[in-house]
């Protein structure tokens, strides 16, 4: 079964669960707005999306509710700061595992050593070649921080 036929299995779940439970009506709302992004972007491309692709979707809206939970919590708003956590906890469910500092570590240091980077004016050549291999897997912030302190210390 694909990411999207998976999607759709819950939240049709969702949609039988949630005249009794308000967490359902969140998950549900959440899986509604996924879903018509996905076949928006599909629409736009014209073509059915592959999994990687609805991974790169679901990304996307993880990182605009990071965001809006930054907003909000300067805005002093915690009841919307708690509603976009759980959005994100619900998106995070169809994400790959996410690899750890060290398993990114390696793959940058590997890439490193591929492109023949020597310091920082290099980073985008690195940044290009790493985000391929993780993409979706790690956070691209995270990522990005780790490729300069690894480039700064090759100096």
């Amino acid at each position: 079964m694909g990411l999207k036929e998976d999607i759709k299995l819950q939240m049709k779940e969702a949609l039988k669960a949630s005249s009794k439970n308000d967490k359902e009506k969140l998950r549900l709302s959440t899986l509604r707005f996924l879903m018509a992004e996905i076949e928006n972007v599909g629409i736009a491309k014209k073509e059915k999306l592959s999994d990687e692709e609805i991974i790169e979707v679901i990304s996307r809206h993880i990182k605009k509710r990071k965001e809006a939970i930054e907003s909000y919590q300067k805005a002093g708003r915690s009841d919307l700061v708690q509603k976009e956590q759980k959005e994100m906890e619900i998106l995070q469910l169809y994400m790959p595992p996410q690899l750890s500092e060290q398993e990114i570590r390696e793959v940058i240091i590997k890439t490193i050593e591929e492109t023949g980077a020597s310091g920082p004016k290099d980073m985008g050549k690195v940044m290009g070649k790493v985000m391929l291999c993780l993409k979706g897997k790690a956070d691209g912030g995270k990522v990005s921080e780790l490729v300069k302190k690894l480039l700064e210390e090759k100096l």
